[in-house]
């Protein structure tokens, strides 16, 4: 493996993350601002997943046929366009525009994750996307209060202006410093059809994507309904949720840092990714949850499983296709996940919207363990063709 490319492919991947988390705890608040219902934060939110649920395989797929670098280029100044249009926002009409715009070029996850997937050996993956853990576990930690903090002294527009400011750093980045790789198809690769169809005909593959969805399912739902939950239960301001997933993003931090790569090594990604889903099944305490100590626990103990289940599973993905359908695969992950944020974000703003507080929490934990149990179906059929995903 060589390790000069992902220096600054994870400053890229920071500086994204780091603008992306100036905006999740902020748009809650900012939709609320304009006169947004519950309900309504939840479709704002899943606006984003929507329109990514269409573009993720396209761009991963491009990537593949153009090039990881140029296709990161055009997402990351997508990106900049939305969270633009999000910072000179008047009316909600307009923050719903702004994140359709940055969903429509969201493929930058995608494909550093299929970079990563080009310059490093299926032993050392996992470890490498940890790297990705790494950037979200410091961007939770900085963003977020930080957004908090500017938010309650200069108004809602700062963050999201200042997540645009950091998307034109990112491009810079990735401009200068990226080495540029070629593309994994050429002209001779025989083509097949890249459609979500083909890749959940390939069991192996079917079995992982699928795992990946109620990963996210369970995770947005989570998300989605935690600033709406903390500004009801605790009568939290955008500042004072801001800590809260600062201190998720320490757990993260901490875990993919410096205990993520031994973990994979002595575990295995099946029991890794196992193992990490169980624990989100506390998410289902919070809803009955008055104090601080209680919900930083909860939050510590499934930080920890979100922190470890994304990189075990995105690496059981690559190694359940042929290398030259890498980008794509992981492109067709992100709309699956799209399609989770979608569901997940809606669900939790609707229960919520509802007072039906404790049901957001159990449905977390119930998609988590639809995870475990789809981990279960899949362990005879990966440990068989792992390596040779092409005959499923």
């Amino acid at each position: 493996m060589t390790a000069s490319p992902l220096l600054p492919l994870f400053l890229t991947i920071f500086v994204d993350v780091l603008g992306f988390t100036l905006v999740i705890p902020l748009l809650p608040y900012y939709a609320l601002h304009f006169g947004a219902t519950p309900l309504q934060v939840g479709l704002l939110n899943a606006s984003y997943a929507a329109v990514q649920l269409l573009s993720g395989p396209l761009l991963g797929s491009l990537s593949d046929q153009l090039g990881r670098k140029r296709m990161l280029l055009a997402s990351q100044l997508g990106l900049l366009v939305g969270f633009a249009i999000l910072g000179g926002a008047q009316s909600l009409w307009m923050l719903f525009a702004g994140r359709l715009i940055a969903g429509a070029t969201a493929g930058n996850l995608t494909i550093a994750q299929a970079y990563i997937t080009d310059v490093t050996t299926p032993e050392n993956r996992t470890r490498s996307f940890g790297l990705i853990g790494i950037a979200f576990g410091m961007g939770f930690l900085i963003g977020p209060p930080l957004a908090g903090v500017m938010a309650h002294r200069f108004g809602y527009p700062a963050p999201a202006l200042a997540a645009a400011v950091l998307s034109m750093c990112s491009a810079s980045l990735t401009f200068f410093f990226l080495p540029d790789l070629p593309p994994s198809l050429t002209p001779s690769t025989p083509r097949r059809s890249l459609s979500f169809g083909h890749f959940l005909r390939l069991p192996t593959a079917r079995a992982r994507l699928l795992q990946f969805f109620c990963y996210i399912l369970s995770f947005t739902t989570l998300i989605g309904g935690i600033p709406l939950f903390l500004e009801r239960r605790f009568h939290y301001n955008v500042e004072q949720t801001g800590y809260i997933f600062a201190f998720s993003g320490l757990i993260g931090a901490i875990i993919q840092g410096g205990l993520l790569g031994r973990l994979a090594r002595a575990l295995g990604e099946e029991k890794l990714a196992t193992l990490g889903l169980l624990t989100m099944f506390s998410h289902a305490a919070l809803g009955w949850i008055n104090q601080l100590s209680f919900l930083l626990v909860v939050v510590a103990v499934g930080g920890f499983g979100t922190s470890v289940v994304r990189p075990a599973l995105t690496t059981l993905i690559t190694r359940s296709v042929p290398s030259e359908q890498q980008g794509a695969a992981l492109g067709v992950s992100q709309s699956l996940g799209s399609l989770g944020q979608i569901l997940g974000t809606i669900s939790a703003g609707a229960l919520i919207g509802r007072n039906l507080i404790p049901a957001f929490g159990i449905l977390s934990a119930i998609f988590a363990a639809m995870g475990l149990a789809l981990g279960f179906l899949a362990t005879p059929v990966h440990l068989s063709d792992d390596r040779s995903p092409i005959h499923g």
